[in-house]
C-alpha cells in the first residue's frame, strides 16, 4: 500500500496550489489530508468519504480548499486558493477502510495509512 503525495511547493498570499495524493495497493473508503506546522500537532484539513461522496472541511479552510477524488479512487486532490501564511505546512494525506462520520473524520488516529508529507510554504 503506497499513499504518494505531490504538489507543494512555495506560494504568495493569496496564490493556489494543487496537492495530490496518489493511492496504490488499497481501496480506501476515506482519505483525508492533515496538515502540520513547526511545533504544532498534526491537524485535519479535509477528507473525503467515497460512498456518498461526503466531504468534511476544517473551518480555517473551509471556502478556500476543495477535496475531490477520481472515480478510481486512486487519487485524491486538495485545490487550495486563496492561500495564507498560516497555510503554512507539511500536507499529508492519508486513508482508512472505514467510513469515518463527523466524530472521527478529523482524527489523526481513525486513519491506518499515511503518504510522506509535502511542503507548503507560504509568504505573506
Amino acid at each position: 500500500v503506497q499513499l504518494q503525495a505531490s504538489g507543494g511547493g512555495l506560494a504568495q498570499a493569496g496564490d493556489s496550489l494543487r496537492l495530490s495524493c496518489a493511492v496504490s495497493g488499497r481501496t480506501f473508503s476515506t482519505m483525508g489530508w492533515f496538515r502540520q506546522a513547526p511545533g504544532k500537532e498534526r491537524e485535519f484539513v479535509s477528507a473525503i468519504r467515497s460512498g456518498d461522496n461526503r466531504k468534511y472541511y476544517a473551518d480555517s479552510v473551509k471556502g478556500r480548499f476543495t477535496i475531490s477524488r477520481d472515480n478510481a479512487k486512486t487519487l485524491v486532490s486538495l485545490q487550495m486558493n486563496g492561500l495564507k501564511f498560516d497555510d503554512t505546512a507539511a500536507y499529508f494525506c492519508a486513508g482508512t477502510v472505514r467510513n469515518l462520520i463527523m466524530s472521527t473524520v478529523r482524527d489523526p488516529d481513525a486513519y491506518d495509512f499515511w503518504g510522506q508529507g509535502t511542503q507548503v510554504t507560504v509568504s505573506s
